[in-house]
């Protein structure tokens, strides 16, 4: 279970430190192999590469209406592989398509990531929580 967020950077080359709290476990359990693809909202989503074939049958078992999304998740996933420092290297059509520069956000949402662009995930996040539904929020207490 991936949770928290890691503020990271992106060097030159586009590659980015898998935060060693979830660096152990994927190359435990994954031997460092992932997979990049795009999300509607904006930014990237990173999965093990075990969940993402998961994903992916899912996807290409959509029906024709969905082909827009099976070009989006689909056409766009990368495989990569952690280097020896724990490195991934983010495609530059990747960090393009996700207006990803220098600093970024990575988010542990269970069993994927999300990759944001900082400034683009704090400005999302203070959008989202202000259109939060009240009815979710009273199905859970804090």
């Amino acid at each position: 279970m991936f949770q928290g967020s890691s503020a990271l950077t992106l060097d030159a080359k586009g590659r980015m430190s898998i935060p060693a709290r979830h660096r152990d476990v994927l190359l435990a359990s994954e031997q460092g192999r992932l997979t990049l693809t795009r999300h509607p909202d904006g930014c990237l989503m990173l999965y093990p590469r075990t969940v993402w074939e998961e994903k992916r049958k899912q996807i290409a078992a959509l029906p024709g209406s969905a082909r827009p999304l099976q070009r989006l998740l689909l056409g766009n996933a990368q495989d990569v592989d952690m280097d020896g420092a724990g490195r991934i290297l983010v495609a530059p059509e990747l960090r393009t398509a996700a207006g990803l520069d220098r600093d970024v956000m990575l988010l542990g949402l269970g069993s994927n990531f999300e990759l944001w662009d900082r400034a683009q995930w704090e400005a999302r996040c203070m959008t989202d929580v202000g259109n939060l539904d009240p009815a979710i929020l009273e199905q859970i207490s804090f």
